[in-house]
C-alpha cells in the first residue's frame, strides 16, 4: 500500500518519521512508572473515594494543590508534577487532565464530568506528525461543563463558562458563556444576588 500524497511526490504522512525525543515529561522513569500505577489503581478507579487522600497523593508526586479541592472517582491525571490548583476546585468523575505541559487551575473552578483538558497535539503539517505541547490556564471561578474539551495553549478567563460538549480552541474573555465546536461566546455570565 502506498503512502497518501497531496501533490506529486509529496508524502502527507509518514509516522515512521515521528520523533519526540525533544520532549521531557518533567520526571524520571521511576517516578513516572510509580505514578502510572497509582493513577491506574486509585485515581482512575472507584477504590479511593477520599478527596483529602487524593490531594495528599498528588502533592507527594509534585502537584501544588490548594485547600478544599474535591476530586471525584475515575479522574485521570497524566503528570501531577505539571499540575497547580487553587482552593476549592471541583474535579468531576471521569475528567482527564492530559497535562504533557503545565496546567494551572485557579480557585473556585469546576471541571465537570468527562471534561478533557488537553495540552498535547500533533503537527499535521509535517509528515512525521510531530508532537506539539502547550500549557493551559483556567482562571478563577471558571466552569468547564460536562464533556467539554479544552485544547492546548488556551487560557480560560476568570468567570468563563464552557458549556457541555463544547470544544474550546481559543482564549476566552472574562465572565462570558461559550458554546459549540469551536466554542464561541454566546452571552455574558450573570450571577443573581
Amino acid at each position: 500500500m502506498s503512502k497518501p500524497r497531496n501533490e506529486p511526490g509529496r508524502i502527507i504522512a509518514d509516522l515512521a518519521a515521528f520523533d519526540n525525543a525533544w520532549y521531557k515529561p518533567g520526571a524520571g522513569l521511576l517516578k513516572r512508572s510509580l505514578w502510572y500505577w497509582v493513577n491506574a489503581l486509585l485515581f482512575n478507579s472507584w477504590l479511593l473515594p477520599s478527596y483529602r487522600a487524593k490531594a495528599w497523593l498528588l502533592r507527594r508526586f509534585g502537584a501544588r494543590i490548594g485547600s478544599g479541592v474535591v476530586i471525584k472517582p475515575r479522574v485521570n491525571i497524566k503528570y501531577p508534577w505539571r499540575l497547580v490548583t487553587g482552593d476549592h476546585v471541583w474535579v468531576g468523575e471521569g475528567v482527564w487532565i492530559d497535562n504533557l505541559a503545565d496546567v494551572n487551575i485557579g480557585s473556585d473552578v469546576c471541571i465537570s464530568q468527562g471534561a478533557y483538558v488537553l495540552t498535547g497535539n500533533h503537527d499535521y503539517k509535517v509528515p512525521g506528525f510531530d508532537l506539539v505541547t502547550k500549557a493551559i490556564v483556567i482562571e478563577d471561578a471558571a466552569w468547564i461543563a460536562a464533556r467539554a474539551i479544552i485544547c492546548p495553549g488556551v487560557r480560560v478567563a476568570s468567570g468563563s463558562i464552557i458549556t457541555a460538549g463544547s470544544v474550546l480552541t481559543d482564549d476566552t474573555q472574562p465572565a462570558q458563556v461559550y458554546a459549540g465546536n469551536p466554542a464561541k461566546a454566546i452571552r455574558a455570565r450573570f450571577v443573581e444576588t
